[in-house]
């Protein structure tokens, strides 16, 4: 959340140092605003497609893991899942 709030004030800055000036009138305030909430949803989309990646493979580690465990289960001659005492 911090990123992307640097991100923000960091397109802000650039956007002062490009355009010399405020805007001049509603059109550009207008056109810098939609350009703005682009550049966010943007980089949420990212961010939200980098987090989903990462749960995946986070979900293919843990099922590569519980395979593991099985099959070492399996060697030890270990018959079925393990159930934690209550």
């Amino acid at each position: 959340m911090t990123d992307l709030r640097n991100e923000m004030d960091s397109d802000l800055e650039n956007y002062s140092l490009n355009s010399n000036a405020d805007p001049k009138n509603m059109q550009e305030l207008t056109v810098y605003v939609q350009n703005l909430l682009q550049n966010v949803q943007d980089k949420f989309q990212t961010m939200s497609d980098q987090i989903i990646t990462r749960i995946d493979d986070m979900g293919n580690r843990i099922d590569d893991l519980e395979k593991s465990i099985a099959d070492l289960m399996n060697q030890a001659g270990v018959e079925g899942p393990i159930v934690p005492e209550k």
